[in-house]
């Protein structure tokens, strides 16, 4: 009882203020969660620039994707990279303009497993989406698990026009 008294008096005390005050740790943890949402913005931008350019007939929510750890990468529908979000560079080591131009087969190798890479590529073929956990290589040649959700995205007449994948670390 005695605390909520002090909660209404400070109440009381804050609101008769005439600049409103945070205390110096809010800050702390506004600007931590301001810079990582700023650093995503330009990936935003440029996704849907893309979305927008290609005519996608599809959207998704980039900000929110991002936000929670997700590495976007997008292909053209010949299978190269057009687009990776900057925080591949903290899955796998890859710059963004490091991958962009090539085949995501790129990031795989000899202990990835060739049954799980042929079931992505038959999806891929057959245009169709897929939730698949591969091994993949880090740029300096460590592994990684990766959970990547495919799909294929068609423009507004049907025509398929590029590729685009969900990927985080699996545990």
């Amino acid at each position: 009882m005695e605390f909520k008294e002090y909660e209404l008096a400070f109440d009381k005390y804050q609101n008769s203020l005439s600049a409103k005050q945070f205390p110096l740790i809010s800050w702390d943890f506004y600007l931590m969660f301001f810079d990582s949402l700023k650093s995503i913005f330009p990936d935003v931008a440029n996704l849907n620039e893309i979305a927008k350019k290609n005519d996608w007939n599809i959207n998704w929510n980039f900000q929110q994707e991002l936000s929670n750890d997700t590495v976007i990468v997008v292909t053209d529908n010949h299978l190269k990279i057009v687009f990776a979000s900057k925080n591949i560079e903290e899955m796998n080591g890859y710059k963004p303009n490091e991958v962009i131009g090539k085949n995501p087969k790129m990031f795989q190798g000899k202990l990835t497993n060739s049954d799980t890479s042929k079931e992505i590529s038959i999806a891929i073929k057959e245009q169709r989406s897929f939730n698949k956990t591969i091994i993949n290589y880090c740029k300096d040649g460590s592994l990684y698990k990766c959970h990547i959700k495919g799909y294929p995205i068609f423009d507004k007449t049907g025509k398929l026009k590029n590729f685009i994948a969900f990927e985080k670390i699996a545990a």
